[in-house]
């Protein structure tokens, strides 16, 4: 038997061969998926006419993990979201999660500690239009020694200010495991 190196795309194909383990090739397909399937959707496109600005100031919301598996890597996957999201030219993004840290500098610098002209003034942050969460499920199902375990990934993007749905997208990646004859 010999090894050998391949770039990290052919490891992650290679590896979807022989795990039903989820692998960071399988979060990259999803968040292209995803991210194409917005952009293109009707609605969305719509949405973004109707505004007369190209940029949606977006909050990512948890992306929870509804699966079986307590290690699933929905953090990670949140996390390579927001950084496609990051590289777009169609989203600002909305850290939300630093809000809290963001309040206590503004509220530091506003309560005389810090020089009056270099202070942030309050009432200046940017507001979300639309927020995105997002599900992860697993559901196997075994025949014949084999068990396909079938992830599907949804995101629902909503208009903050009406509440209204503007896309819902849904990405499937299937992962096979084969029974061995002492167990797996």
């Amino acid at each position: 038997y010999k090894a050998r190196r391949v770039e990290k795309t052919t490891a992650d194909e290679k590896a979807m061969e022989v795990t039903d383990e989820w692998v960071d090739g399988d979060t990259r397909r999803v968040i292209d998926e995803t991210l194409a399937k917005i952009k293109e959707h009707k609605r969305f496109q719509n949405y973004i006419a109707s505004r007369g600005t190209k940029d949606l100031k977006l909050f990512v919301g948890e992306i929870k993990n509804n699966t079986s598996e307590a290690y699933f890597p929905a953090h990670d996957m949140e996390e390579a979201f927001l950084e496609k999201i990051s590289d777009s030219d169609t989203f600002t993004l909305i850290d939300a999660k630093q809000r809290e840290a963001l309040l206590k500098e503004i509220t530091y610098q506003n309560d005389g500690m810090v020089n009056p002209a270099q202070a942030k003034k309050i009432g200046k942050q940017s507001g979300a239009d639309a927020l995105l969460f997002g599900t992860v499920n697993m559901d196997p199902k075994s025949r014949d020694g084999k068990t396909v375990k079938t992830y599907t990934v949804n995101f629902r993007l909503t208009d903050l200010e009406s509440g209204e749905e503007l896309v819902r997208t849904r990405a499937k990646i299937n992962k096979i495991s084969k029974q061995k004859g002492t167990g797996w």
